[in-house]
């Protein structure tokens, strides 16, 4: 038996780190936080488009650290 290389793809690898969430708001996934048409093409994107996508990711907020209202606002209704 022969230790044949392992073939690996010269590409970006996805971001994903199996949170797949997205938040109602930012409409950006909580675990990688890209947007839901950047996940669906993201197999489909250019080496160059990916790279763009994963320098811009660290400056991206996917969850805001505010409340959204919470008991006080259903008082208020």
């Amino acid at each position: 038996m022969t230790d044949a290389p392992v073939w690996r793809r010269a590409e970006i690898q996805s971001p994903c780190v199996q949170v797949c969430v997205v938040h109602p708001e930012t409409r950006l996934c909580v675990g990688c936080s890209r947007s839901i048409d950047e996940i669906g093409r993201w197999s489909k994107m250019h080496a160059d488009e990916r790279a763009e996508i994963m320098t811009e990711l660290p400056t991206r907020d996917p969850s805001p650290k505010t409340r959204r209202g919470g008991r006080m606002a259903r008082l208020k209704r």
